[in-house]
């Protein structure tokens, strides 16, 4: 399904990350993991590069320096609640867009490059079902995804005719340890596993879905 494609994994290191790594691999794909936690290489990767997304211009230049890109999955992000949307001494905000938006975009800004000048290729995002509508002590988390989730949309608008395809999931709760710590009396079971949503990840960054642009795509397994 990804047989021989170069496929560039951003928050790599994570339970996501590693998931859908495992995937791409089983798949056929050659797995570069990027992500900010130093390590000399990561299971399920390929290649390993350290980077800070957040810096434009080292993202933009670790790019430049991987010479061909098939496919760029956007999985850097981050989560936080607890905050009042009205509350003026909350750093939410600037740390949900930072780490879900600004992230998104600056490897975006350093693929898009290489997708077309290697004849196209896909990108593939991560949008939260819970952002579909506002909620309570959720709202710079909410705000930051629904952006991801309209970026989705612009991009595949501007990139759909250049053979590239633009799309995301949007996941309900993932079943990862510290979502399992946060709600210990959940029933684990009815969560979405990071190997299912690495199906769908995968499958958006085949051939198999070039006529899919600009899908927001629920996994919300029994959610």
């Amino acid at each position: 399904m990804l047989d021989n494609l170069r496929v560039v994994i951003t928050g790599a290191a994570g339970s996501l990350g590693q998931a859908t790594a495992a995937k791409a691999r089983q798949c056929g794909a050659h797995v570069i993991g990027l992500d900010i936690v130093a390590a000399t290489s990561l299971a399920n990767t390929d290649e390993y590069l350290q980077l800070d997304l957040l810096d434009r211009e080292a993202t933009l230049a670790c790019f430049k320096s991987l010479g061909k890109l098939d496919v760029l999955v956007n999985i850097a992000g981050g989560f936080a609640m607890g905050d009042a949307a009205f509350d003026p001494g909350s750093e939410q905000w600037d740390r949900m867009f930072r780490l879900n938006v600004d992230t998104m975009r600056n490897a975006t800004m350093g693929a898009v490059p290489l997708l077309q000048a290697g004849g196209g290729g896909a990108i593939v995002n991560i949008g939260a079902l819970g952002a579909l509508s506002g909620q309570a002590a959720m709202s710079a988390y909410c705000c930051a995804k629904s952006s991801v989730m309209k970026l989705t949309e612009s991009l595949s608008e501007e990139l759909k005719n250049k053979g590239v395809n633009v799309n995301a999931v949007l996941p309900s709760i993932i079943d990862t340890a510290p979502n399992r710590k946060d709600m210990p009396d959940a029933d684990f079971s009815r969560w979405v596993s990071p190997a299912q949503l690495a199906e769908v990840i995968c499958f958006l960054a085949s051939p198999a879905a070039s006529a899919i642009h600009g899908a927001l795509v629920p996994v919300r397994g029994l959610v």
